[in-house]
């Protein structure tokens, strides 16, 4: 299942950095994932330090 960020973003670029497919980018308020891309491996909510990525429902 893919994931999404949550507004908890702080923008630290943790998620980006780690993410396997670079499906994670810079947005206008916080990091964005590109839902299409993501392959739902969870590498970025373990990395976050505020847990803002979240699995989609």
């Amino acid at each position: 299942m893919a994931y999404k960020i949550s507004e908890k973003c702080i923008s630290c670029g943790a998620c980006a950095a780690s993410c396997p497919v670079e499906c994670i980018k810079q947005g206008d308020t916080k990091y964005e994932i590109e839902q299409s891309a993501c392959i739902g491996c969870g590498t970025c909510a373990s990395v976050c330090p505020v847990e803002a990525p979240v699995q989609c429902d």
